[in-house]
């Protein structure tokens, strides 16, 4: 038995018919949000991380129909048109991407730390407890701090 849900994705509404057990991240890709990368399945590396109503969710834990109502951010609403996102930007100024394939949960990861954070003092050891839920097996992370620092500075 499936069931009818809606929820804004990036603004927009978004109504699918799922299976009760159908994870987010399922739900994301087949409607064509693929910057959603599916990583280990389990919650354990945060390449699925998307923001639901501004918090950070591993989408592959998270059940779609628990998006009911709710607002849904994924990176492709991150960018307007061809101007990134404040993150986004910072990502690219201190060279913190490499492979890329984790980059889209990280960047939300830092995206709701970044709004969350903003305009209070935070070391880097805060950032880095504030992503340790997202794997990246390339960049070693100290470029990942790096830009999320220069998002708190600005």
């Amino acid at each position: 038995m499936n069931v009818e849900i809606t929820f804004t994705v990036n603004g927009q509404t978004l109504s699918a018919r799922v299976h009760p057990g159908t994870s987010l991240l399922d739900l994301l890709r087949d409607q064509g949000f693929t910057g959603t990368k599916q990583g280990c399945g389990v919650g354990e590396c945060g390449a699925c991380t998307v923001l639901v109503n501004q918090l950070p969710v591993d989408s592959c834990l998270f059940l779609a129909v628990w998006a009911q109502g709710k607002a849904v951010r994924t990176i492709e609403g991150e960018a307007l048109g061809n101007v990134l996102s404040p993150v986004q930007e910072a990502y690219l100024d201190a060279g913190a991407v490499q492979c890329g394939f984790c980059t889209p949960g990280l960047i939300m990861n830092s995206t709701a730390f970044v709004e969350k954070h903003q305009g209070q003092t935070v070391s880097r050891e805060d950032i880095r407890r504030g992503h340790a839920g997202n794997l990246c097996r390339c960049t070693g992370y100290t470029t990942i701090v790096d830009a999320v620092e220069r998002c708190l500075k600005k």
